[in-house]
């Protein structure tokens, strides 16, 4: 058994779990800074000296492989810095954690893959529909925490768990996953992070006249800062917030517009990922709003009691592992872990 340490560093947090070859598991939370380095100096400290044998990166990108994880060389870290523009908010920060790793431990890195998870879609679900010469693709996205829910899933729900599953994972970066024998079928993210349901910065799926508009107006790395920096619920809200739950404390007509806009968009890829499946056996929320925001879980599931999707209040607000009445499809709440689902993939090399 080794012990191994796994990061997931963003542009102003670090998250990092140690799992130790005892068994034991120490999380470490630092957010809100002005720049990473901050974070694993703290990281360092808090550590007191523990040293891992492996470390395994979350990357929101892995392009066109289908590996789950691959030892980060040389090679590589090049093909990573290539991949950047697809996912501009998250691989900078992704990238910045393997080098500070390298200044602290003299260890094997292992990148693991978000987007891998759903290379089992049909060309059907990753086609775009546009000329094939660009080679152009979706991938989708937030496959880690996907990856662990379905380890979890068949514990929860027996064989229910192999059939058509909904899981929607609801955060500042949303997606959701239709998953058939644990496996994605189809996802609401596509070539990049930016594309779905409307998120907290992020504006989800828009018609393309709206960006072709957009890029007349302005130069090309001002519009990719407005695409993911200055868009979804913080634009709905007239730039109060992007944080989900500030805008369901705050009084204002815009805040719960929001709100309201986010759940209507989820209630209809959740009736959509349905249909394309023929129907529904399960539904799983995930994710920091998925897992813990009561109000929005009942506004999404309440437009969809035609599918057999109805909430007990009581298990809702008490965010509890079933929250379904017990007489439509189950409805779960699985806790986000994508850290145990690195330490699995680096066990595994």
């Amino acid at each position: 058994m080794k012990t191994i340490l796994t990061i997931n560093s963003g542009s102003s947090s670090v998250k990092a779990s140690l799992f130790s070859a005892d068994g034991t598991r120490q999380d470490f939370r630092y957010g809100h800074l002005r720049e990473p380095r901050a974070g694993f100096d703290l990281l360092m400290h808090d550590l007191h000296g523990q040293m891992p044998d492996v470390v395994g990166h979350r990357f929101v990108h892995g392009g066109d492989i289908h590996e789950a994880a691959r030892l980060v060389d040389e090679a590589e870290r090049d093909r990573l810095q290539a991949l950047v523009p697809l996912a501009p908010l998250h691989l900078p920060g992704n990238l910045l954690g393997v080098e500070l790793c390298r200044e602290r431990f003299d260890v094997p890195q292992i990148a693991c893959f978000d987007t891998a998870f759903h290379s089992t879609m049909s060309e059907l679900a990753a086609r775009l529909p546009i000329p094939a010469a660009y080679g152009l693709r979706r991938y989708g996205f937030h496959g880690l925490n996907y990856a662990y829910v379905t380890s979890v899933l068949p514990e929860l729900l027996g064989d229910i768990a192999r059939g058509k599953v909904v899981v929607a994972h609801l955060g500042s970066g949303a997606s959701m996953c239709l998953l058939s024998d644990l496996q994605s079928q189809d996802t609401t993210m596509g070539y990049t992070p930016a594309g779905g349901i409307v998120m907290g910065t992020r504006s989800g799926d828009l018609d393309p006249g709206v960006m072709l508009e957009l890029a007349q107006r302005h130069d090309a790395e001002t519009l990719r800062d407005i695409v993911f920096h200055q868009m979804g619920l913080l634009a709905l809200s007239n730039g109060e917030s992007s944080e989900m739950q500030d805008l369901l404390d705050s009084p204002n007509a815009a805040a719960k517009f929001a709100v309201d806009y986010f759940c209507h968009q989820a209630s209809a890829a959740i009736g959509s990922l349905a249909a394309k499946a023929g129907g529904l056996d399960a539904l799983v929320f995930t994710g920091g709003i998925g897992e813990h925001s009561a109000p929005v879980r009942e506004k999404i599931c309440s437009t969809l009691a035609f599918m057999g999707i109805t909430l007990d209040p009581a298990a809702n607000t008490e965010n509890a592992v079933r929250i379904d009445t017990g007489t439509g499809i189950p409805i779960c709440i699985v806790p986000a872990d994508e850290e145990r689902m690195i330490q699995k993939l680096c066990l595994q090399r």
